[in-house]
This record gives C-alpha cells, structure tokens and sequence, in this order.
C-alpha cells in the first residue's frame, strides 16, 4: 500500500497547494482518507513520522541563539501564557462537564487536558516560517523560542509523571560541551556533498539515540546537537542540505494524525469547541507580548505562528490515558483538533502581512510606548538605494553599488546576526523588514530612486511590490527570482528589472571572467 499512500498524499498536497494553502494541509486529508480507507499507520509510519521530527529538532538547534530563550518576552510569556490557558480551559470543562463524556470532568482531568491544549505546535511553525522565508525574522524568533520553552515543560511533566528518572550515565552528556570545536571541525572538513548530509543525519539521530540511552528525552538531544554545532559557517548550508529529508519524513508526521482515528459525531463536536478556545490562545499571546514591549506587527505574527494545538498534546494525553487519569476518547478528540487548527491556522498564516496591513489601525494601541531593541520602527534616511535582503545575492549587489554611489546605499535585512556581521564589515545595513507596512510609511518616496529585492523567498518579494504600488512609490524596482515562472510574475506585478539567480548566472560568469582578464 505504500505507493498509495504516496500517491493520495501527492494528490491532497497539490490540491492544497493549489488552494493557496500548505501542503501540509493536504496530507493531513490524506491521513483521514486513508484511515477512512481501513489503512492503519503501523510501526513503518511511527519510525518515519519521528525521524522527520528528530530532523526538524536539529535544524531548529542548527538556527537557534541560545540567548533568545534568556529575554523575558520569550521564558514569561511561556510560562504565563500556560498558566492563564490550563486554568481557563480547566475552568471552560469543569463548567460544561465536558458533555458528559467518559466519568465527569474531575478537576485533576480537565486541569491535564488544559496543559495538553496550551501547547503550540512546533512542527506546524517551522515549515510555516520556513515557506514565507522567516525563520530569522524577530517574529520568528520569539515564537521559536516559546515553542521550544513549552517543549522543557513537556519533557518535565513527561519525566515526571512517568517516574522515569535519567540514567545517572545522563551526566555523561555535559562531555559533549568540550566535544563541540571538534564536531564543529569534522563538519567544516566534511565538504559540501554527501558527506555533509550524512554528518548532518549521523548527528541528528546519533544524538536523539544517545539521550534516549540514558533516559534523557530524544528529541531533546537531536536539538543539542544542533545547538553545539549552530555556531559554524557551515550551520546554516547544513540545514538547507537537510531540508528536503526533514520535509520528506515530516509528511509520515502528518499522516500519523490523521490515521489517528475519526472520532464519533459527540466527540467532533467537543473537538470544535476546543477549536473555538484557539483565538482566545491566539488573543492571549497578542497581549503578553505587547506588554513586554514588542511591537503591534511582531506580537500579531508570532501569536498567529501559534495559533493551533501541537502534537505534544497528543504526547500528554496519550501518558495520562496510560495512566488512566483522562479516558481514552479524549485521544481522538485531542487528534482532531489538532488536524482541525492546522486546517484552520494555515490561511491565516499565509494572510499574516496582509491581515496585519488592513488592521493595523486597531492593532497598534495596543503597544506599549517603549520598544525593544531591534523592534522599533526604522527610517531608510537620506538613501537612495535600497537592497533588501544582505545575503549572498545582497551582499553582491551592494559592493558593487557602493562603489559607484558610496553612502546612498542602504541594506536592509531582518536578521540581526547578518546585520550584525555588516556591520562590522564596516557596510550601511540595518535591521528591518520589506514587508514591514511601518516601515514604508516612514519612508521618503521622493529621494528613494531604486528599491533591489534580493530576498530568497518569492512570496515575500511579490508582497513587497505590492506594497511599493500601495505606498505611491514611483522610483524603479528590481527583483530576483529563481525560476521563469517567478520572474514573470514579478515582471506583471510591475518589477522593472527581474534578475533569474540560475539563468544568468553563466552570464555573470562570463562578464566577471572578460573583467578580470581583460578579454576582448
């Protein structure tokens, strides 16, 4: 059944694809279509679904600064989030009784399914931020963090409630800290091939094998191994080198959900009632996170990052079950949920930067006077040129622009290590944001002459265009695209000059090479 379950996985994945929503969204159907089909997942499908998890853990560690989960508006927001949640659900089913499912609704039940609905989910986010390009925006990094601080209090309640404490060989596993030059050195040797990709699944799996030995969650240690190598050059080609695996093996993750099980007509509905508590999750995280001084725009689009329950709820619900404190049925209600909040909360994520353009108004007095640092409002000044985007492509285009028109050069980029880097390569570059309404607002239209789009993801460049029509920009634009079928669609939008990365790259190779060498 295996090349079935590829092919409707296939189909459903294009379909939503087509419908402008993720893929993902379509293998979760597929899940439900196959289990409605008498398909079980079976031990084939648990292995394949947890390796895309371990895959997706290590890239998160390979991108991750520690020091992010050390400011209050990523540990506080946490924790009071999941504090105000687990009570007020907790409260919502005690008052209900949860309509008379399984043996009443005890304080101590609903109190666990509470913290088994207070999670997000982490996998959901990654492949969400990672489609629209913004893993390192701020937004980015605070709902990454919070995921990973609601993951510690996931390994907590699991160690806990299970009784299985570590190994006391666990203490084994602070060796791995001196260890960390010389896993970095192996992968800088490993070259750009095969073998880099097998060091990158050898340490992924390796280390999710070590921590599992010695009673130490795995998952927990396919993220530290990522995080002890994260700060090398190579980190981040490493997690594009994995990328297609981890994408690959999270589909078995998604279908896992759905072959779950279909829940009877009583359980669908408390399943939707669950469902209409998201926005009040959604709405809470706005909050917390304006009150510690994050701006309108970050707040709003981490909150919708998060707007879903997780796959850990299930991890929950599932050992409290073991353990016979909640009954079973809550599995499948817990189950569809989940499904249903990835339906849902994937049209909202990809309407982010438009939901937040048309609301703003209402959402901005909601900020608190005082920004921090890195979420302020930024100003291009007296620039002239604007290059969004300051990786290869960027940095390129800025040399080159420098020298003919010095200091009327601006960079532009949301990632505040790359703008860090910049900088002290002595280079004009700020942190910010092209889809950032703010920020076109605040920009003066009459001296910009050039705006250069070297952004990585399409999406975020055609919101960029529209943004410039929208904000009465009439200076000339410039894109690159990757693909011909991008590149017309920038060309329709109104690009001027759109520059296709592989196409044109023989062309560049040949100009550079007749420079240096003078050939005539």
């Amino acid at each position: 059944m295996d090349p079935v379950w590829l092919g409707i996985a296939f189909v459903l994945g294009y379909a939503a694809r087509r419908a402008g929503l993720p893929p993902l969204v379509g293998y979760l159907v597929a899940g439900f279509v196959l289990h409605a089909m008498g398909v079980e997942g079976g031990e084939v499908l648990e292995e394949v679904a947890e390796i895309g998890v371990t895959l997706l853990l290590f890239s998160i560690g390979l991108k991750l600064r520690i020091q992010s989960l050390m400011r209050p508006e990523v540990w506080a927001v946490a924790s009071l989030h999941m504090l105000i949640v687990v009570a007020s659900v907790a409260g919502v089913l005690i008052g209900i009784g949860a309509w008379g499912l399984g043996s009443g609704m005890g304080v101590t039940k609903a109190l666990l399914l509470g913290f088994a609905l207070s999670f997000s989910s982490t996998v959901f986010a990654v492949k969400i931020l990672e489609e629209r390009g913004e893993m390192s925006s701020r937004h980015g990094h605070v709902a990454i963090g919070i995921l990973i601080m609601q993951d510690l209090f996931a390994v907590i309640f699991l160690t806990t409630t299970l009784g299985k404490l570590p190994s006391p060989w666990a203490l084994l596993l602070l060796g791995l800290i001196p260890l960390r030059p010389l896993l970095v050195r192996i992968m800088e040797r490993a070259g750009h091939g095969e073998l880099q990709i097998l060091y990158g699944l050898a340490l992924a799996l390796g280390g999710a094998a070590i921590f599992d030995s010695v009673g130490v969650k795995a998952d927990l240690g396919a993220l530290i191994l990522g995080m002890l190598v994260a700060s090398s050059p190579r980190a981040a080609e490493l997690a594009k080198a994995l990328l297609g695996f981890k994408d690959l093996f999270l589909i078995g993750f998604f279908l896992t959900i759905g072959l779950s099980g279909l829940p009877d007509l009583k359980s669908i509905g408390v399943a939707g009632l669950l469902v209409v508590l998201v926005p009040f999750k959604v709405v809470l995280f706005f909050i917390l996170l304006t009150r510690f001084k994050l701006r309108a725009r970050t707040a709003l689009f981490s909150s919708l990052s998060l707007a879903n329950y997780s796959e850990f709820g299930l991890i929950v619900g599932a050992v409290s079950a073991q353990l016979g404190w909640i009954d079973q049925e809550w599995l499948q209600i817990i189950a569809i949920s989940v499904a249903l909040t990835f339906v849902l909360a994937s049209p909202l994520n990809i309407s982010a930067h438009t939901l937040y353009a048309r609301f703003d108004r209402w959402l901005r007095p909601f900020q608190t006077r005082q920004r921090l640092p890195g979420d302020r409002p930024i100003s291009a000044g007296d620039a002239e040129i604007l290059i969004f985007g300051m990786g290869r492509v960027g940095t390129g285009a800025y040399e080159v622009l420098w020298k003919r028109f010095g200091r009327n050069v601006l960079g532009v980029d949301f990632d505040t290590q790359v703008v860090g880097k910049h900088i002290k390569d002595g280079r004009n570059v700020i942190i910010g944001d092209a889809t950032d309404p703010d920020f076109w607002e605040n920009l003066n239209h009459d001296k910009v002459r050039l705006v250069m789009l070297a952004m990585p993801n399409h999406q975020e460049n055609m919101y960029t265009v529209n943004r410039l029509k929208e904000y009465g920009y009439k200076g000339r634009a410039a894109a690159i695209a990757k693909y011909a079928d991008q590149a017309r669609e920038l060309e329709a939008a109104g690009i001027h000059a759109v520059y296709n990365v592989y196409a044109e790259a023989g062309a560049g190779f040949a100009n550079h090479v007749c420079d240096r060498l003078e050939v005539s």
